[in-house]
């Protein structure tokens, strides 16, 4: 079993590791650049990950889980006579909570995933996968039970929603602005639209 210590150290690792991915992107780190961030020898560093590429698939993992584990635990939260725009945004709001506050994680995956090796895409795959299938559920359900309209894609709607919300890191500042209030201006956009209605 991994010691307190041990386990911190890899924290440590982790955290530095994602801020250098996210700051420089892929080619820009080296795991030299990433012990001596961590002001530790290379030796050290490789003790307790293998390569530069083991290291990425955990940051991109944990960018995916915890976002995917906020907004389950957002939508386990609601009682079950909650409406489609309810889940709506509890959804949208926990996808924002986790992308804000493990910005660093999820900045790292955002911004070069499409720069990493296959060999790590592809060992980031299930993560994805997982957390599209957790929204293409919800979709599909709010098309089941007559909420959606029948002519909306639902795959084509969560790769709208989540681009969206992933979009926000670049500009919204969690300390200055209403994570909740953010959520709820998305949900109602996207339950009611933006053109006014004949005779509106």
């Amino acid at each position: 079993m991994e010691d307190t210590s041990s386990r911190q150290t890899r924290d440590r690792i982790l955290h530095t590791a994602a801020e250098l991915f996210g700051q420089q992107g892929y080619s820009g780190v080296s795991m030299r650049r990433i012990a001596d961030a961590c002001e530790m020898k290379a030796g050290s560093l490789y003790y307790h990950f293998g390569s530069k590429d083991e290291i990425l698939s955990e940051v991109l993992n944990l960018g995916i889980s915890k976002v995917m584990a906020a907004v389950s635990q957002a939508l386990d939260e609601l009682p079950d006579t909650a409406t489609a725009p309810e889940k709506l945004r509890a959804a949208l709001a926990g996808h924002l909570r986790a992308l804000l506050e493990y910005s660093v994680f999820t900045s790292a995956n955002v911004r070069i995933f499409g720069q990493v090796p296959e060999v790590v895409r592809q060992a980031n795959l299930d993560a994805r996968r997982a957390y599209e299938t957790l929204w293409d559920e919800l979709l599909a359900g709010f098309h089941a039970g007559g909420a959606l309209r029948a002519d909306v894609d639902p795959r084509s709607l969560r790769l709208m929603v989540i681009g969206a919300l992933n979009a926000t890191l670049e500009w919204f500042d969690p300390a200055r602005g209403d994570v909740d209030g953010l959520a709820a201006r998305y949900a109602d956009v996207l339950s009611h639209g933006v053109f006014r209605r004949e005779g509106e």
